[in-house]
């Protein structure tokens, strides 16, 4: 995918031996153009690499990884470590690494951020597990991250713990953007280039990031976003936090309205929208406005 092969590039660029193994042709074809050896299978894989071998697996959280590292781990011997650099459950990185240690191996959950910007710009690194495997891949850490952007956090689970709070704040800053940016738009009469104002933000204001920079380059592409439909997805990560803040008794508001906003983008007419209309023409006599 395009994370794996961004990590796959800079740790080959700064003279690691790198093996690559995905399934899909086209993958293993670009790993090749990269001057990366591709293999044909985790067991080759396994067989391609010096120990201590260190696996990193780069696929979506769930079924995908499980299957991977239940796949790798007969293939490897004490000593040797996975990174799980996805954004798989906490509670499932806790579970594997317990069941990797049982057999000698060490097992890093590793939360990684910075986009498809990473490779260029270096990634944010938040590994979670036991010192001895992270002393053995700490060199690879190093070459991923930028500069400061790699921390031990803690035990297992606890990378991608950080890694899942780190996913709900962005849900909350990219809502707090979106609604500012459409009020904005809203006061037609002033007519506000939305661009030319975020990339303004961006020079000194208290609400200067990096998602705003993006902001600005979306907006200058086409102001409007008539190209865009208002469907935003997620990977689960907000969902995952919204339900440990109700486990742990946190109030989180603005992570948990950014998450109910995004499900309600998928929505092409809201049934409560509906039915509060239909409740103010009951009560009051408002106007409704019926489908076509």
């Amino acid at each position: 995918g395009r994370m794996g092969m961004q990590i796959a590039r800079r740790v080959a660029a700064a003279g690691v031996p790198v093996v690559g193994f995905d399934p899909a042709p086209h993958a293993a074809a670009s790993l090749r153009q990269g001057g990366i050896e591709a293999v044909a299978s985790l067991a080759d894989l396994a067989a391609s690499l010096a120990a201590p071998r260190v696996i990193w697996v780069m696929v979506p959280a769930g079924d995908a990884t499980e299957a991977v590292v239940g796949g790798l781990t007969s293939h490897l011997a004490p000593g040797d470590v996975l990174v799980d650099g996805g954004n798989s459950h906490f509670k499932d990185s806790m579970r594997r690494a317990a069941a990797a240690s049982g057999r000698g191996i060490g097992f890093l959950d590793c939360g990684t951020s910075g986009g498809i910007y990473g490779e260029r710009e270096g990634f944010c690194l938040m590994v979670g597990g036991n010192p001895q495997p992270v002393s053995t891949v700490e060199r690879i850490f190093r070459i991923l991250a930028q500069e400061g952007g790699y921390l031990h956090v803690g035990p297992s689970g606890s990378g991608h713990y950080t890694k899942m709070i780190h996913n709900a704040v962005e849900y909350a800053l990219m809502e707090a953007y979106g609604e500012g940016f459409e009020l904005l738009a809203a006061r037609r009469d002033f007519n506000i280039d939305a661009g030319k104002v975020a990339r303004l933000w961006g020079k000194g204001s208290v609400v200067r990031s990096w998602l705003l920079e993006l902001a600005a380059d979306a907006l200058e592409r086409d102001p409007g976003l008539g190209g865009i439909k208002g469907y935003v997805a997620d990977t689960g990560e907000g969902r995952w936090a919204a339900l440990e803040a109700i486990e742990q008794g946190v109030p989180v508001p603005g992570i948990q309205t950014a998450l109910m906003q995004r499900q309600r983008s998928r929505q092409d007419d809201s049934f409560s929208a509906k039915l509060v209309a239909a409740l103010r023409h009951e009560f009051g006599g408002h106007e409704v406005v019926h489908e076509k």
